[in-house]
């Protein structure tokens, strides 16, 4: 079997365990020392725990979280305080009694000064996330254990505790530490919200799926605009430290003056903000219900627009802000995808209405945007409506609007709907062929008239957009069936093209590393290729998701595969299987057709994922002669979960 090679992760790695052996001889411990027991009294825990409270509090629904995910493995997740004592733990019952024998419980400290090189301990000496597997512990009685600890860092970087996950060590999982981090890192935003729950707070990121994700930058301002604090993912996104960005005014940080921005803020209503960071860089921005409160009471009253209905306006302040790419851009290699851009590309001048057609995630959006960016329009606004994503009562006022009073529930002001909103640029309507028949009805006669009239109003109001449109449903069949207009069919077909599915697709290979690159900005130590069994899986794939789809998985992937060179099979989430040939893997490894390989498509079995797993433990089970505990370790499984397969086989 070809070895690994070492990559320089794994040297940093083996030099920081080195490093903290020579500490644990230096502070006079002796590898053969038996563990201490001595934990402290149950008043005193109680009195530890209540000078850490908050960690204690916020920290407790994200452990519960943890211990779901690892459930069943022989292992336990721990919480520390900045001393390494332990102050709470959720623990498997099989492991309850070995952890005991090593103490590991609450109470009990887990410093290196007190355990020698250990996850806990080393975690907070080098301020690092550390992983200590076996015989990497100090101590001769802790070989048993595998260990990943994530130090916690109040919002100002000051190391408040850690969090770990300890298990056998037979039990060992490289993913481990990756869902320890983040769950660090969640914990740290929730001691972020808290500690500035009164202050103005806003969420960013260049791309609008991170915000509210363990990615989104965290930043808090006093009621001046002053800095006061960010999480990590600003800093990151900021490219300078925290004391440094406390110097700066708003306008340095975020393009535009304080008061600019609270004005802005006002209009928006509660809808994404785009700002521009030192860099340059884009963002989406979100802030705090209570910012666009203090924004509505702060803002002096000769900026206030007096009560009037909802006009249309030549750019609405709540259009899309997400960065369009262009057409060029979309071009990553396939033949149908060109032949299908260049023919877009000849219209994006004229008044001619796009129907892009194609399965879901395909990226028929950003077909849309591409179009509105390389068009005359592309200074005004992009507005998308997903036609299928609200229910036919909502709709009709999302898409034409109302006015005060129009119905109950309805915002005192009333609201411009996405036709005046997409006033002198382009609006996308998604999944129009789920879109109910009476609004069919009224999106023609505004497609004839170039005018809408809001719910409740009386005034038809002049629009001017460019409408793109797309869905996977068959239109043509939906008229014969009575379920979509055929005067509206023409109105909105003047080009159609139709996007290939990403397993049609030639271009993975380039998909792939431009998916890479945008992740690797978010997680610098992501690998950027892919084993090669990996591409051989990609490339075996059904993709029933499309492009989301892999994105998604990559992801993930590249995430759990963290300072490695490259992402292997390991790396890949559990479910991408499901729509993978089940025989890919294996016949990449041994280099020798299957059965199934030699089948026709027509004669081989879905590749379900219960199919799929129960043949790769059987395989499993069969390189160990049986052994259940070794196959479970090699599939990263409960042992559980295997011998459930086995009473389902019998």
């Amino acid at each position: 079997m070809t070895r690994r090679p070492v990559t320089p992760h794994d040297a940093a790695r083996a030099d920081a365990i080195a490093q903290a052996h020579a500490r644990s001889r230096a502070l006079g411990l002796r590898v053969t020392e038996a563990p201490e027991f001595d934990a402290l009294a149950a008043a005193d825990l109680r009195e530890l725990i209540d000078t850490n409270r908050t960690l204690y509090h916020q920290a407790r629904p994200v452990m519960d979280a943890l211990h779901a995910q690892i459930v069943d493995t022989q292992s336990m997740v721990l919480l520390t305080d900045r001393n390494g004592v332990i102050l709470h733990s959720f623990a498997d019952s099989d492991f309850v009694e070995k952890a005991q024998r090593v103490a590991l419980r609450p109470g009990v400290s887990w410093a290196e000064q007190h355990r020698g090189t250990n996850a806990i301990g080393t975690a907070l000496v080098e301020g690092q996330p550390t992983t200590v597997h076996a015989g990497e512990h100090f101590l001769r009685a802790n070989h048993i254990l595998t260990c990943s600890c994530a130090p916690i860092a109040d919002p100002y970087g000051r190391t408040l505790g850690a969090l770990d996950v300890s298990g056998e060590s037979r039990g060992f999982h490289k993913h481990t530490l990756a869902l320890v981090r983040m769950s660090a890192q969640m914990i740290e935003n929730h001691l972020f919200n808290t500690e500035f729950a009164d202050a103005i707070r806003l969420q960013f990121h260049a791309r609008a799926e991170f915000i509210g994700t363990l990615y989104e930058g965290l930043a808090a301002f006093s009621a001046d605009g002053t800095l006061l604090c960010a999480n990590r993912s600003a800093l990151f996104q900021f490219g300078a430290p925290l004391a440094e960005l406390q110097q700066r005014e708003f306008a340095a940080l975020f393009g535009q003056p304080f008061a600019a921005f609270m004005q802005q803020l006002m209009r928006a209503s509660g809808e994404p903000l785009m700002l521009t960071l030192p860099s340059g860089v884009r963002v989406i921005a979100r802030a705090s219900s209570r910012v666009a409160t203090l924004a509505r009471t702060a803002a002096p009253e000769a900026s206030r627009t007096p009560h009037t209905p909802a006009p249309v306006q030549a750019k609405a302040p709540n259009a899309d802000t997400t960065p369009q790419p262009t057409l060029t851009e979309l071009d990553t290699g396939d033949e149908r995808l060109a032949a299908a851009l260049q023919r877009v590309a000849r219209v994006r001048g004229r008044d001619i209405p796009v129907l892009v057609l194609g399965r879901t995630g395909t990226g028929k959006e950003w077909l849309a945007r591409a179009l509105h960016r390389d068009s005359p329009r592309r200074d005004g606004p992009f507005v998308a409506l997903n036609c299928a994503a609200l229910p036919d009562t909502l709709i009709e006022a999302e898409l034409f609007g109302y006015e005060d009073g129009a119905f109950t529930g309805a915002k005192r002001r009333g609201s411009a709907g996405k036709i005046a909103q997409a006033h002198g640029g382009t609006l996308f309507l998604d999944e129009i062929g789920d879109m109910p028949l009476a609004q069919q009805v009224r999106l023609m006669r505004v497609l004839q008239e170039r005018a809408v009239v809001p719910l409740g109003g009386t005034r038809a109001v002049p629009v001017d957009l460019r409408i793109v449109c797309a869905t996977h449903r068959d239109l043509r069949a939906m008229i014969v069936e009575g379920t979509f207009r055929e005067d509206l069919y023409y109105r909105i077909n003047g080009l159609v093209v139709t996007l290939p599915s990403l397993a049609e697709r030639t271009d993975l290979d380039a998909l792939v590393a431009r998916m890479l690159a945008i992740v690797r900005c978010e997680v610098p130590g992501a690998p950027t290729r892919l084993t090669p069994a990996v591409r051989a899986c990609f490339a075996r794939c059904r993709w029933p998701g499309n492009l989301r789809q892999l994105a998604s998985a990559l992801r993930t992937a590249a995430i759990m595969a963290e300072g490695e060179d490259a992402i292997d099979m390991d790396h890949l989430p559990e479910d991408l299987m499901h729509d993978c040939d089940p025989a890919s893997e294996c016949a990449q490894q041994s280099g020798d057709a299957t059965p199934e390989e030699e089948a026709s498509d027509a004669e081989r079995e879905p590749a379900r994922l219960s199919v799929w797993q129960s043949r790769l433990i059987e395989e499993t089970l069969a390189r160990h002669s049986g052994n259940v505990s070794a196959a479970a370790r090699e599939l990263g499984l409960a042992r559980n979960t295997v011998y459930r397969h086995l009473r389902q086989r019998r």
